[in-house]
């Protein structure tokens, strides 16, 4: 009954809720469970009695005990009770509660939320201004100088938010995930993020996943979100951790059991008694590198960590609420995973994965020998701490306890070291607890509070391109040349501690559990096990005010594009599909092993283009391996036999009005959401991206750019095309869900051989390829 009369009141308010049903107005009824979603949006609450009665209609439906990441799935159905549901099948659509953005993939987005012509936003939205500050100096300096450089984009961002109801989150503020985490995340909550790593949000209990701007697009503009219903991994913990071992072991752990495609497809849930060891902020660790095994995202149950989180920064009123709904913020008993790890944290040894991909994993104990035996660079250069990964109050607690103890016995880092604080509150409280003076004094630099070397968005002076060398972080990703653009540095990912005992010792072989360093008396010692507070015992201080929330009355705000920007252009539709079958395409590239976002759009320098398509379009597939010559950005004109740039190539291509598609191997674009990856292709004329396999992400912002993202249904016919193929695709007209593409090979030699090709997209997303995308298919229901 409470639940019927909850929906009827309101009813009447969804014009001051945005349309979203689930939010309702503080007057309809003042006994009401019910809790804001956040400080910053008094007017829009949590409403887990609709998420409850979600739930029980799915729940008797399916007739069987539901994981918690169903749950908060299902009780976000558009249609809960029509929606056919089947894990790995079928394609959910959803009604998630909020969208974030971060300001290098919002330009897009916004770009594209704008060319549709909606005056607001329909569900609570955000942009965070932390991906165009690059690493140089230090904190202040590479803030002023970012804002300089960047000041045409981020007035376009804090116009454009302003104008369509979006909350802006200036330069300095932190970055996107620890933002989130700390003001927006809630137990049971479906975010969407355009960031690979927004199931950080997972450590407060919510479901946050990682899309393209388009995606983001959809749910400003009021229409549901589509995903595939993903399979569960289930990862039992048992035991608690101690010592040196951290809630990143867990992850670098999992990432070596599951590799960088293992969680393809499927959300990663942790439940066991060892969850209650575990701190909110490493919960948001463990889940923000699920990204890393290509899971759609992950997530732990609601516990009393989430509880104390909660309440230290100022949200009590939602840690209330979900206490009294516990049960809908867990798993069932005897729910059923499609796959099951167990983990007993008591054994768990500190690990350190690397060098060139996240899933090479080594215990600590192992890594010494290794590195002698793979020839690594012993030497480390660099030790780097922070980062959204791992920057919360107690990484930055239990590094300074490691520093401290180096500095008593006069001992210093021997390698470079910076401290990425994550949000501007981490970077106040630790300055106030004297945390960042203890850091610096051991030679470290702490730089702004923005995403920095962990995206490429680091001026390395050091070493010289080329040159082989080491580095160690307690970041996420450690591709190839991800952190300073150099192809020969070998980067390696571990925990806060770890990376400050391996800056300290100065060498890859160093083990702090056994090892002993030498104090400036030249006596032996030993350092203890970290220790840093879960949360400031003081309170966190919130530091300067870096929020701008959109005007009641927007309708003076002007958001202008200069045509002459070169870091700016408005969008103009893709063409439609003609209806004709595609024919004699060439191939630009046969890429070769590992083909991630950062390959096919690169990063770093390129940041700056991100709200230009065309621009960016040149940096398209410039770090692929090329398989016909082994080389990167070298690729042979099929219509003049002359070898030149990808890019270039695609342009000339584009000129003559050829067709062309990319061939690739496993796992093509693995990492960043970045739609970029798919926009440039699209927007150089490519029509089809043909592969072994895809990673989830990037196969679904394929789809919404209107080209054809298509798979092998023998992964070895891989072999069989050639670089100077002509490769056609018929029957387009009878394309259907579950029905193959048959595709020719034509060969230089006259033969031709015909293999079949698959495809994952659905009626709607067929839809999307004959319109030209996504958006275009968006204007003609508009019409």
């Amino acid at each position: 009954m409470a639940y019927v009369l909850r929906s009827a009141v309101r009813k009447g308010f969804d014009s001051l809720s945005h349309g979203s049903a689930r939010f309702f107005h503080p007057t309809a009824f003042v006994a009401a469970k019910v809790a804001p979603m956040s400080r910053y949006e008094q007017d829009k609450f949590i409403d887990y009695d609709k998420l409850e009665h979600n739930v029980k209609v799915v729940k008797d439906r399916l007739g069987r005990p539901l994981t918690l990441s169903e749950k908060i799935l299902y009780g976000h159905l558009d249609d809960p009770k029509n929606q056919d549901i089947k894990r790995g099948e079928s394609y959910l659509k959803l009604r998630p509660d909020r969208v974030a953005m971060q300001d290098a993939t919002a330009q897009m987005a916004m770009l594209q939320f704008i060319s549709s012509g909606l005056p607001k936003v329909a569900v609570p939205s955000t942009i965070h201004c932390d991906h165009l500050i690059e690493a140089q100096i230090g904190g202040d300096q590479d803030l002023k100088r970012a804002k300089d450089i960047n000041k045409e984009v981020y007035d376009f961002l804090a116009t454009a938010s302003a104008k369509y109801g979006v909350g802006f989150w200036k330069p300095g503020s932190g970055i996107i995930h620890q933002i989130v985490l700390e003001n927006y995340g809630f137990p049971g909550v479906l975010l969407i993020g355009t960031d690979s790593h927004t199931p950080n949000g997972g450590g407060l209990g919510g479901l946050c996943i990682g899309v393209g701007g388009a995606d983001a697009v959809d749910v400003m503009a009021n229409i549901p979100w589509e995903l595939k219903c993903p399979k569960v991994i289930g990862v039992k913990l048992t035991g608690e951790l101690s010592g040196w071992t951290s809630p990143k072991d867990i992850i670098l752990k999992v990432a070596g059991i599951l590799t960088v495609k293992g969680g393809t497809g499927a959300i990663v849930e942790y439940f066991g008694p060892g969850v209650d060891s575990i701190s909110c902020t490493g919960m948001g660790t463990i889940c923000n590198m699920g990204a890393e095994i290509g899971a759609t995202t992950s997530v732990f149950p609601y516990n009393h960590r989430m509880q104390d989180y909660l309440k230290a920064t100022k949200r009590t009123e939602i840690a209330d609420l979900a206490n009294q709904y516990k049960g809908l913020l867990s798993s069932d008993a005897n729910a059923q995973y499609d796959q099951l790890i167990e983990i007993n944290l008591s054994e768990l040894e500190p690990h350190v994965n690397g060098p060139f991909t996240p899933d090479l994993a080594h215990p600590i104990s192992k890594l010494g020998q290794t590195a002698k035996e793979k020839g690594w660079p012993l030497d480390i250069r660099v030790g780097l701490i922070g980062s959204c990964t791992n920057s919360s109050y107690e990484d930055m607690g239990r590094s300074a306890s490691l520093a401290k103890q180096a500095l008593e016995h006069g001992v210093k880092a021997k390698s470079a070291f910076t401290i990425t604080p994550g949000s501007e509150q981490i970077r106040a409280t630790i300055e106030r607890d004297g945390m960042a003076k203890i850091l610096r004094d051991i030679g470290g630099v702490v730089l702004a509070n923005a995403c920095g070397p962990c995206i490429g968005q680091w001026d390395r002076q050091d070493v010289k391109k080329g040159e082989k060398n080491t580095i160690v972080s307690s970041y996420n990703r450690n591709f190839t040349g991800r952190n300073d653009a150099n192809p020969a540095t070998h980067a390696f990912v571990t925990s806060p501690e770890l990376v400050t005992a391996l800056a300290i010792a100065g060498d890859l072989t160093f083990n702090p559990l056994t090892d002993e360093l030498t104090g400036k008396d030249g006596k032996k010692f030993k350092l203890k096990s970290p220790y840093g507070d879960e949360l400031p015992q003081k309170g966190f201080d919130p530091g300067q005010d870096t929020y701008q929330a959109p005007p009641a009355d927007s309708s003076s705000v002007a958001v202008d594009v200069s045509p002459q920007s070169q870091r700016l252009q408005l969008l103009q539709p893709f063409d439609k599909w003609d209806g004709k079958d595609l024919e004699d395409m060439v191939v630009l590239i046969k890429a070769k092993g590992k083909c991630t976002t950062d390959h096919i759009s690169a990063a770093g320098q390129w940041l700056k283009y991100r709200g230009h398509l065309d621009n960016i379009s040149n940096n398209l597939l410039i770090g692929a391996v090329n398989y016909e010559n082994d080389e990167i950005n070298k690729v042979t004109n099929q219509l003049t036999g002359e070898t030149g740039s990808v890019p270039d190539t695609a342009r000339m291509y584009k000129s003559k009005g050829q067709g062309w598609v990319v061939i690739g191997d496993d796992n093509y674009g693995e990492g960043s959401s970045r739609e970029h990856a798919a926009l440039e292709p699209r927007h150089l004329g490519g029509k089809a991206i043909i592969v072994k396999s895809f990673a989830r992400i990037h196969e679904t912002n394929l789809k919404k750019q209107g080209l054809l993202p298509l798979t092998f249904s023998n992964p070895s016919d891989y072999d069989k095309v050639q670089p100077s193929d002509r490769i056609s695709l018929v029957g387009l007209a009878s394309l259907a869900p579950g029905k193959p593409v048959e595709c020719h090979l034509k060969h230089k030699d006259g033969t031709v051989d015909k293999i079949e090709l698959k495809h994952t997209l659905n009626e709607g997303q067929i839809g999307w390829f004959r319109a030209g995308s996504a958006l275009n298919r968006m204007a003609e229901m508009a019409k």
